[in-house]
């Protein structure tokens, strides 16, 4: 493998264990550098297709504590938004949102980092605005976790609900996601190194604290916000 593909697989096995370990982060780890190695026209449908093994291995162990409900708030906006978006931000400089979307998440990180609650995510509009914005980033870069882990973050879900909520959630709208880009089938060294992230990921996921979870969950949206708002400067 070149210095490229050998990157985006480390990245690819780092972002596989974040999503095992705490229900996302697959797509804000490894899409960088999929999309670096690959190009931005075959990297960011390769990028879904793993996020959708990357949910997939570790929702096989714990699809009985999803949260039906829930996971259909969230995907119902997302899907619906999703060629609406594809078709308005295919000839648009989506750098602005992407700024836009990157400060807005890092604000409520910080909210929710300091204790406070953000109540009108709990609402039907939060679901509403939380799967709505995820639609448009997933479109624009792969990357849709922020505003879906901001939304679980305040939504005080035991760990292992949590997990198994935002797996289903991402399984579902990439996989909506990449049928409206187009899948591009991903080179085996790709799924070989999610395999190994995610199984050592599965095996931490159980000894990870409600804190330690949800810790992880806003590190990850975070880095998420940061990593957006870094590739539109």
């Amino acid at each position: 493998m070149t210095g490229p593909e050998t990157l985006a697989a480390a990245a690819v096995a780092l972002g596989a264990f974040a999503q095992a370990a705490t229900g996302m982060g697959f797509s804000l780890v490894a899409a960088p550098a999929l999309i670096a190695a690959l190009g931005p026209h075959r990297g960011v449908p390769t990028v879904l297709l793993l996020a959708v093994l990357a949910s997939l291995l570790p929702l096989s162990r714990d699809w009985r504590h999803v949260r039906p409900r829930d996971a259909g708030r969230l995907l119902l906006p997302a899907l619906l938004a999703a060629p609406v978006a594809a078709r308005l931000l295919h000839a648009v400089d989506t750098r602005l949102l992407a700024v836009a979307a990157g400060l807005g998440v890092l604000a409520g990180v910080a909210l929710l980092a300091r204790g406070l609650c953000l109540s009108f995510l709990r609402r039907p509009a939060g679901a509403w605005i939380s799967g709505l914005a995820s639609a448009a980033l997933n479109v624009v870069g792969g990357v849709g976790g922020p505003p879906i882990g901001l939304y679980a973050a305040n939504a005080g879900w035991p760990p292992r609900q949590a997990r198994a909520t935002l797996h289903a959630f991402f399984l579902v709208q990439n996989i909506g996601t990449a049928l409206v880009l187009g899948p591009v089938p991903p080179p085996w060294p790709p799924v070989a190194a999610l395999a190994l992230g995610a199984a050592t990921g599965m095996a931490l996921s159980p000894r990870l604290s409600p804190t330690a979870t949800r810790n992880g969950v806003l590190a990850v949206s975070c880095a998420g916000a940061l990593a957006l708002i870094g590739t539109a400067l």
